[in-house]
Parts: structure tokens; sequence; C-alpha cells
């Protein structure tokens, strides 16, 4: 009773803050793992040693009652909304109350979506199958079905809104979608093998791809559509992964596009690259306690958030905290964003998928 009352007084604390900086993690992020985060939605205080705040209740239950994985979670400051999907399902949530909008099932089921920047167009992959729904943010009806035959999977948006890009485990070609037409504009590779995580600049004009069987990553040009490079982790075996069936499956800029994270599965590892050079070059390697397979950043770029649960401190490399729940137990997620109030309001947000952010 204690605790809980300490939870509720600190989260009005929150709203009452001239502005706070929140992280959301969905949950259950790894698979169907309830150890590590339970089910939900947990939100932790940035500028507090991320201290937990309050876990947001979620429906998401699939045939048996039993929670079903988490798949991809956006946000939009605009329309003050937050988005989980499932397996099954999108679950969009009131940022203000915490309520839930509206809960849908789509045909085919649901991967990691994408949100337009003004919070109104989702563009939702189905669960690796043959085609994305294009939806309809505020109310999740289906504006437009794109068939790819591509086995659907992560979908991102350009900062700018104007392309949205994506990648089926099926394909080794990364499609670029025009968002005023919802059509496919341009493809880009072919790349080694099927893409996996990706990620792009704020420009738009560079692809960073996790590819099947490699520890490194590819380069494509987005504005050719030509593969540009091949990157491969040096001093580290490829190994074995427990998850994903991809020894690197994770991979983010920082927003100041500097230094590009990967995510190494089977040795544990993160490995840091010097991305000011092309191709960019090994600079380091750091231990977390588990297989990463998701790396995103804080949106001022100072923390990095693999989805084992530590918060790195970007400039040192150091671990400054490690997420942890209302219990104590450790908290594991590939599914997780920044958002930022002010006076209690939404007014920012980050992204799942660490897209640098440089846009000049």
């Amino acid at each position: 009773m204690v605790a809980a009352l300490f939870i509720f007084v600190s989260w009005i604390a929150v709203l009452g803050a001239a502005e706070q900086r929140l992280l959301y993690v969905a949950a259950p992020g790894i698979r169907n793992y309830l150890e590590r985060g339970g089910h939900g939605v947990l939100v932790f205080d940035i500028d507090h040693g991320h201290a937990f705040v309050k876990r947001i209740a979620a429906r998401g239950l699939g045939a048996d009652d039993k929670p079903l994985n988490v798949k991809g979670v956006v946000a939009s400051a605009a329309t003050r909304r937050l988005y989980v999907s499932t397996l099954q399902f999108v679950t969009c949530f009131d940022l203000l109350t915490d309520q839930i909008l509206w809960e849908k099932s789509y045909d085919g089921g649901c991967d990691r979506m994408a949100l337009s920047p003004d919070g109104k167009v989702m563009y939702l992959p189905s669960l690796e199958k043959d085609h994305w729904h294009i939806v309809d943010a505020l109310t999740g009806e289906i504006i437009k079905r794109l068939e790819l035959k591509a086995g659907a999977h992560n979908t991102l948006y350009g900062l700018d809104g104007r392309h949205a890009y994506l990648a089926g485990l099926r394909s080794p070609l990364l499609r670029v979608a025009d968002t005023a037409t919802h059509t496919i504009g341009k493809e880009v590779g072919p790349f080694s093998s099927a893409i996996r995580p990706f990620t792009i600049n704020g420009r738009q004009t560079l692809a960073f791809v996790n590819v099947n069987a490699l520890l490194g990553f590819e380069v494509g040009d987005l504005t050719t559509g030509k593969m540009l490079h091949r990157v491969e982790v040096q001093g580290f075996p490829v190994g074995v992964p427990k998850r994903h069936g991809c020894p690197s499956h994770g991979i983010g800029l920082t927003p100041d596009e500097r230094e590009l994270w990967l995510c190494d599965g089977p040795n544990q590892r993160m490995h840091i690259f010097d991305a000011t050079v092309m191709p960019p070059k090994q600079v380091a390697s750091l231990v977390v306690r588990d297989d990463p397979g998701w790396v995103t950043f804080s949106l001022d770029g100072k923390l990095a958030y693999p989805s084992t649960g530590e918060v790195f401190d970007v400039a040192t490399r150091k671990i400054v905290a490690t997420l942890t729940d209302e219990t104590g137990a450790a908290v594991h997620s590939e599914k997780l964003l920044e958002i930022d109030f002010a006076n209690g309001v939404p007014v920012r947000t980050g992204d799942q998928f660490g897209i640098g952010r440089v846009v000049k």
C-alpha cells in the first residue's frame, strides 16, 4: 500500500513538473516472456535515474487469455496517442488518461508498424504475410492494402513524412512508399539476404540494414537504390543466436548520426561504429546482460537503450541505469521509445528504430 501510494504521488509530481522525459516500454517485449517485464506499458522517469513510474494496463490477449507478444510501439504528441501492436491486435491509448481508445485485429496479424509525423496515418505490416495495411490512426480503419509478397515485417516513416520504408523477411529489397499516394515508388537493393531490422539517416539518403546470417550490417543508397557496403564485425565469432535466427538483430544511429550501434546476440555485445566515415568503422564493443535484439536512443542522443534493459551513456559508454519494474525485476524489451511532456501534455516523441535526426 505504501509503495503504491509512493508511485501515485510520484506520478502526480511528474504531471505538475514543467517538463518531464519519460521512457515508455511495451511488454512482453521479448517474445512472450512475462518474467522480463510482465504485461502492459511500463513508464520510467528518464531524468531521475529511470525510476519506475507506473504500469499502464493493456489488453492484447490471445484466445487462451494470455498476453500476446508485443511487436511494435509508436506514439504521437500531436494526437496525444500511443499505439502498441501485438501478434493480432493494435491497441490505441490516450496519452493523457492512459485509457484504451480502441483495439482492433487485422487480417494476417500485425508486426512492427510506423506512424506518420502528424500521427494520422499508420503503415501496419501483417505478421510476415504478403501485405501491409495503411490505417487511419485516429480510428483504426483501413485506408488501403499494399500487396508486396515480401513477408511483411519492419516498417518506418521518414522524419518529413513523405516516405515510408517497408522491409520483409522474404525479400532482399527495401521498398520505399510515397505516402501521398500510398504506392511503392522505389526499391533499394538487393541486399545480400532478407532484411531484418534497419534504420535510416535523417536526410533519407542512406539505409543501414541487418540481414540474415551476417554479424554486421549493409549500407544502401536511398537515392540511387544501390547497395553500397557490407560491414562485418571484427574480432568476434558469428555464433548461434538464441532468438530471431539472425546474429545481428538490431541497429540504430545516434540522433547526431556520429555513431551507429549494432546488436550482437550470440556474443552479448553492442558494437559501436564511427558513422562519420563510410563505410562506418568499428570502434568499441560493450557487454550486455543477455542477447540484445534491438537498440534505440533518447531524443537528445545522450542515452542508448538496448533491449536488454541497460541504459548506456553514449559519451562515456558506461551503464548509468538498468530498467526494473515495480517489483524490482529486470525489464527487457525490444519495443520502447521516449515521450516528453510539458505540464502533463505530450510535446515530442522519439522512435523505436534509432533513426538519425540530422536533416540538413
